[in-house]
């Protein structure tokens, strides 16, 4: 089993300037660390929550051709990025002190999604100048048994209507991929 998911991703956005000058704003409100290339080799500016042993980050070039992104197209792409965020309280703030203040395209405001996993809390958003759908959430390390056997009762509700299903939801969900060794 891995240690670490994703190493970083690289956005190309419209309007670069005033693109960095939003995510600058953003991930400096979420506490995130910032550096750039200096234009050696090519142009690219990275966001990352710990430096400098970072874990994985998120870089922004400028993109040479295209046109803004409508995520509730579900175009062909990335759908969204999910940041994580440090509790529910700050997804509150967030939303309020960032989102509303700034007149960001909110697509959801926050709220619990108790079908993804136990005390799972979110807000989702577009960024203004390329639609890049963002969605800043919280997973707590240990959920409350109130939120645990809330989402394992809308489990057991969804698996009542799919009698197709051998297993509750949580283990027919998983998926068996193929090791090196198998594909050997």
């Amino acid at each position: 089993m891995r240690f670490k998911g994703v190493h970083h991703i690289e956005f190309s956005v419209l309007k670069y300037d005033e693109s960095i000058m939003f995510f600058d704003r953003m991930f400096g409100w979420l506490g995130y660390k910032s550096f750039w290339t200096l234009d050696i080799e090519y142009r690219s500016t990275y966001y990352m929550a710990r430096f400098p042993l970072f874990h994985s980050y998120i870089g922004i070039q400028p993109a040479k051709t295209g046109e803004k992104l409508k995520p509730s197209e579900h175009q062909t792409g990335i759908h969204h990025i999910a940041l994580w965020a440090k509790s529910r309280k700050e997804v509150d703030l967030f939303y309020q002190e960032f989102l509303k203040k700034n007149h960001i395209e909110v697509t959801d405001a926050p709220a619990e999604y108790p079908t993804y996993t136990p005390g799972y809390y979110a807000v989702f958003f577009n960024d203004p100048f390329t639609g890049i759908h963002f969605e800043l959430a919280y997973t707590p390390f240990i959920p409350s048994f109130r939120s645990y056997f809330r989402w394992l009762n809308i489990l057991k509700g969804i698996w009542k209507k799919h009698p197709e299903w051998e297993n509750p939801p949580w283990k027919e969900a998983m998926r068996k991929l193929p090791s090196k060794n198998e594909q050997a």
